[in-house]
């Protein structure tokens, strides 16, 4: 048995001070007062230990893109990446693309269910909204058929767990029950949608929205667009906690209003774990620079921005406590796509940590109770 002892302990919902996390094997064993005696005691300089964060949007990592070229080794090779970054477990996520390229990944999906840190896939598009298309490619951006969604729930019986990010534009309420009842995660986004479009596809059980502010209608008076029907709906959303997707104040006006189920999300690229200045977006450049991922036009690009950052953001930027910051790279995120066993540190869970300084830099990760390098 291992003895984690120095620092305080996150456990998914609350902070403990002066506790000791025992692990055994590559499980949690549970929190206790003292070391036991015949324990391995691993010392941990201050801090916090907590479990592994749960990323549910992560487009690439390692140089690697989800595309085209993707078979199950790149998702092994994106997950193992993430791993060393602290998300122990991560959706990988194809953004809009062609149907042979959708067809291909979540078949590379299937065969990877078994890598470690993989939980699933995210399909961000391609049913949503040109007139909220971000860096998607509004060619490619389309309908849903009958054959994409027989494909959706057939990938959803054999995937771990399938996330799908569409628009009220391009998906229609029954495709969205039929998707749900199937295990789909249903996510709303990129969308240029009314309150009431947002509102018939949560009635059909859509559970979540992609980017909460990002490339959708927003919020006015008159007109409370999708950030409005979200606010005002109990579905969970993720944010990307940059400081450059969305303002600080509008952040803290989401927490304010939904006090549960807002979750982080790095919605990273190939550049993630590597030190590249620019990559290829299915032919189109993407550069980075001082933090920011764009296209040449200065179009936003996904994200460069780790979870163990977002969460020091959240604290520092957006003044949420400790607790509530880390519950939503870990807990929450779970919770979205039913795996109540990650994201704890409750007696049998599995032993994937992470270390936080106190200024909420990641000191170090542990995979089933063996330290990463």
């Amino acid at each position: 048995m291992q003895a984690f002892v120095g620092a305080q302990v996150f456990d998914g919902v609350s902070l403990h001070r002066d506790a000791v996390l025992l692990v055994q094997g590559d499980r949690v064993a549970g929190l206790g007062p003292s070391v036991p005696p015949g324990a391995e005691v691993v010392n941990v300089p201050g801090g916090i230990l907590a479990p592994g964060f749960v990323d549910l949007q992560v487009n690439g990592g390692g140089g690697v893109m989800v595309g085209a070229a993707t078979d199950s080794g790149q998702l092994a090779q994106i997950c193992a990446v993430h791993g060393r970054l602290g998300a122990m477990g991560v959706l990988p996520t194809l953004i809009t693309d062609r149907p042979e390229v959708t067809a291909r990944v979540l078949d590379a999906g299937i065969e990877a269910q078994d890598e470690p840190g993989f939980l699933g896939l995210h399909l961000e598009g391609p049913h949503l909204d040109p007139r909220r298309k971000g860096a998607h490619d509004a060619a490619l951006i389309r309908p849903m058929t009958s054959e994409d969604l027989a494909l959706y729930v057939q990938a959803a019986q054999q995937l771990p767990a399938l996330m799908i990010t569409l628009a009220p534009a391009s998906a229609k309420a029954d495709q969205v029950a039929a998707l749900v009842a199937a295990g789909v995660v249903v996510s709303l986004g990129h969308a240029e949608a009314t309150a009431a479009d947002a509102q018939a596809l949560i009635a059909a059980g859509a559970q979540s929205a992609t980017h909460l502010f990002n490339a959708m209608s927003q919020l006015q008076g008159r007109a409370p667009g999708l950030v409005g029907a979200v606010l005002s709906s109990d579905i969970a959303a993720g944010l990307i906690a940059d400081g450059l997707h969305v303002d600080w104040d509008s952040i803290k006006i989401a927490c304010a209003a939904r006090p549960e189920g807002l979750f982080l999300v790095s919605d990273c690229m190939a550049v993630a774990g590597t030190d590249l200045t620019e990559f290829d977006l299915a032919g189109r450049r993407i550069l980075r620079r001082e933090g920011r991922l764009t296209l040449e036009d200065g179009t936003l690009a996904g994200a460069d921005l780790s979870l163990a950052q977002a969460v020091g953001n959240m604290v520092r930027h957006a003044g949420l406590g400790v607790e509530r910051a880390l519950a939503m790279a870990t807990s929450i995120p779970a919770r979205v796509i039913g795996r109540p066993d990650l994201g704890h540190l409750r007696p049998g869970a599995v032993a994937d940590l992470v270390h936080l300084t106190d200024a909420f830099t990641l000191a170090a990760t542990w995979r089933g109770g063996e330290r990463l390098v």
